[in-house]
């Protein structure tokens, strides 16, 4: 029995509907540009990054931006965490018309004895991307 070859990322990509390839190259972009603001500038210049002003109408459901954060930061090639994934996706989601919100959380681990830090985003109270991780982590801030 000879294994199949899954497709490759390309191959892939290039079946995908038009606007999800539109919506993969945003994420990929936002994924790079939420990467160099955490990395190369002031925490409180950073976390705004997705604070963008609001479109007036929604552009692309929710759940299509979440795959497609998810799906770029798989491809992207350096590990993108949290924050990364939540500052590109609420930047997105705001500028298609969505009311993302971004919630920076902390909590004290009791086994390491770290103080440790997660980022979520919320769509109407909601957490849609990095919630599974969001328990137990007291929110500090958010950012509209």
């Amino acid at each position: 029995m000879v294994p199949t070859m899954s497709a490759s990322p390309f191959a892939r990509y290039q079946r995908l509907p038009g606007n999800r390839r539109r919506l993969l190259r945003q994420a990929a972009f936002f994924l790079i540009l939420a990467s160099a603001a955490a990395a190369f500038l002031p925490f409180q210049r950073a976390i705004s990054f997705g604070s963008v002003a609001r479109r007036k109408s929604p552009q692309s459901p929710p759940e299509d931006v979440v795959w497609a954060v998810e799906a770029a930061a798989r491809h992207i090639p350096w590990r993108t965490v949290c924050m990364q994934k939540g500052l590109a996706a609420q930047r997105m989601l705001r500028s298609a018309g969505v009311d993302a919100m971004l919630h920076y959380g902390v909590r004290n681990d009791p086994e390491s004895r770290r103080l440790e830090a997660h980022v979520w985003v919320t769509v109407d109270g909601r957490p849609i991307i990095g919630g599974d991780a969001a328990a137990g982590f007291a929110s500090v801030a958010t950012f509209p």
